[in-house]
């Protein structure tokens, strides 16, 4: 059940992605040129989707996969070319345009159609896998988990998911507001810390038959997310 503040959130990260901040997201999801800064970040990103992707199987034919949060298409690409029926999608329906402009076209016996919507939309239908990377990190706990258990009832081997760790360095650079110059700043980054997430997901009702899998924190100078996995048993 999407709650207020999902709803809420939800729409302002539609306005930030799709209004104010795409060109510059445009830049750092491409192999241009970028500031030092957002080059920590662009590594960083580019290391956590390989972490995800690493968890997922080698071989996903036959598997149909959520990219919950697809921004520009790069994962929703790779698990393509692994076989899978992927549904990518995002709130912002220009960095759906961009994700379907770069899409090479030989993805092998994969496919993606890309939408743009509210990832927890149950019309998506269930899937075998779902990724959300870096797509929950604006909302806070409640709402993150919620999410999280949104998306596993529809979803029968493994959610692989990032959320924001409550770290001090990372509290310091949201508190300074270093990520990026004030015009491009995102809708703020809701820390969790890691005993919290998993004290909240061993007690929220539909994740009785799930167990907490791998999880990994990336820190690449001014890009810092945790991942996590849960799976059925």
């Amino acid at each position: 059940m999407q709650t207020i503040t999902y709803q809420q959130r939800r729409g302002q990260l539609e306005t930030y992605f799709d209004r104010t901040a795409i060109e510059a997201w445009a830049r750092l999801t491409s192999d241009a040129p970028v500031s030092r800064i957002r080059a920590t970040v662009r590594a960083g990103r580019d290391e956590m989707r390989a972490t995800l992707l690493s968890w997922l199987p080698g071989d996903l034919r036959g598997c149909r996969l959520l990219d919950a949060g697809c921004g520009t298409g790069s994962l929703a690409v790779e698990a393509a070319r692994r076989g899978a029926q992927v549904i990518a999608i995002d709130v912002a329906p220009r960095l759906i345009e961009l994700a379907r402009e770069r899409t090479p076209r030989d993805l092998g016996e994969g496919t993606i159609e890309f939408r743009a919507g509210d990832m927890l939309d149950p019309a998506l239908g269930k899937f075998d896998h779902v990724v959300a990377m870096d797509s929950l990190i604006h909302y806070n706990a409640a709402d993150c988990v919620g999410a999280v258990t949104a998306l596993a009832a529809r979803t029968g081997g493994s959610v692989v998911f990032t959320y924001a760790p409550r770290t001090p360095a990372l509290t310091v650079m949201h508190a300074a507001g270093r990520l990026f110059p004030r015009s491009e700043r995102a809708p703020a980054i809701q820390p969790i810390s890691e005993m919290t997430m998993q004290a909240m997901l061993a007690k929220a009702p539909g994740l009785g038959d799930w167990q907490r899998g791998r999880t990994q924190r990336i820190a690449s100078g001014f890009y810092k997310s945790q991942a996590m996995e849960i799976c059925r048993p």
